[in-house]
Parts: structure tokens; sequence; C-alpha cells
């Protein structure tokens, strides 16, 4: 686990865990069997979505007796008219996903803002293929049954206050020159790169999940060769 991501932990983790038992987590925030949902999870970061548009809640139900808090045997149903059941999540990947929403949302707040105080088109060009990031998660997130933690959050506001600090800080030290923000913005890649690595090494089985990270990581590394060439 990287630096960061471990002082992140202590704040994302309760917030996860939070969901988890509120039910916001529907279906999949449920263990496979025989697989405990508390102690065992690494915590919850995020990705970039527009405010309260990507809520799985009320687009997906539990499969057959299950309900919202997860008591059934949280498989996820697609819709009114489809029955594509998919297996649970453990806590630990459940974990990460959330993880990878929130940062993906940073990344992209990050870029957006100063890309807009530059005027610059290589980091408007980079915010807005994070949008496309965080697209492909919150497709993952609507088909393992899981609500968007960063739903209603605007652009620069985030659940978890660990990343809140992130932000507000990443964006006062790229706002001193473009090359502080192009050197934030390797900051980011860098630090996207290492958790989407752990993450993929924790999806374990999960080949739709991993695909979707191993592309994150392969756009990541992207965005910080044009940051540092």
């Amino acid at each position: 686990m990287t630096t960061r991501r471990t002082a992140l932990a202590a704040t994302a983790g309760a917030a996860a865990m939070a969901l988890i038992a509120a039910g916001v987590l529907v279906g999949s925030a449920q263990a496979q069997p025989g697989t405990s949902t508390t102690g065992n999870g690494r915590v919850g970061n995020g990705t970039h979505a527009a405010a309260g548009t990507h809520s799985a809640t009320g687009t997906n139900a539990t499969n057959g007796s299950g309900n919202r808090n997860g008591s059934g045997n949280g498989s996820a149903t697609r819709g009114s008219g489809g029955a594509t059941a998919t297996a649970a999540l453990t806590a630990p990947q459940t974990a990460d996903l959330l993880a990878m929403v929130e940062e993906e949302k940073l990344a992209g707040d990050v870029y957006a803002t100063l890309a807009s105080q530059y005027g610059d088109a290589e980091l408007a060009r980079i915010a807005a293929s994070e949008d496309k990031h965080a697209a492909s998660l919150d497709n993952l997130l609507i088909r393992y049954g899981i609500a968007d933690p960063t739903a209603g959050y605007a652009e620069g506001e985030f659940p978890t206050p660990a990343f809140q600090a992130l932000y507000d800080d990443l964006v006062a030290r790229g706002s001193v020159s473009l090359t502080a923000a192009q050197a934030v913005g390797a900051e980011i890649e860098r630090m996207d790169i290492a958790d989407l690595t752990e993450a993929i090494a924790t999806a374990t089985g999960r080949t739709d999940v991993q695909r979707v990270y191993t592309n994150l990581r392969t756009g990541s590394q992207h965005h910080l060769t044009a940051f540092t060439s």
C-alpha cells in the first residue's frame, strides 16, 4: 500500500464500513459466503462523477429474496428486464472499488480546476479523459449493485475528509504556476498507478474488474508521460 493510500485509509476505511452498515452498498457490499465483511478491507477512496447522476441506488435490486441491506444472496440484477446475476465482491474488493471512484474524481476535479485557471489545453484534455475513467468505474458500480459514494458531490467536494484535504492541497500547490500544476499532475498519476496496481492484485478472479483497472492504469501511464515529457 502506498504511503498516501495508507494515510487515507484511517478516514476512508471508516466511511466505507459506515456505508456498508447503512445498506448503501447494495447487495455486493456483502462478502462471499464464509468471508467476513468487517475488519479485512482496505479503504474506500473514489472517482470523477457528475453530481447526483451516477448513483446506482434504485437501478439495481438484489436477487431472489435479498433486500437492500444485503440479507439475500448479494447478487445484482440489472433493471426490470434483465436477470444477469453477478456474484458479490469481497469486502476488500468493494473497498478498492470505492477507493478508485473517489481517487478518479480527485484527479478529474484537480485537472479541471487547474485547466480553467491557466486555460491550458493539455490539462483540459486529461481532465476529459478522467471523465471517461470515471464512466468505466460507474459501470462496475452498477454491475455490482454498489451506490456511488461521490453522487451529489460537486466538483471539488468529496465525501471523505482526507480526500477533501488532499484536493485542497493539490490545487493550492498547482496554482503557483503551470509548471507546478504539471508536477501536481505527475504526482496524482503516480499515486493512481500504484493504487491501481494494488487493486488489480486484490481483484483475483474478477476479470471484468481487473480489465477496467488495467485500462485505467494504462491511461494513467500515458497521462504521466504527458506531464513529465
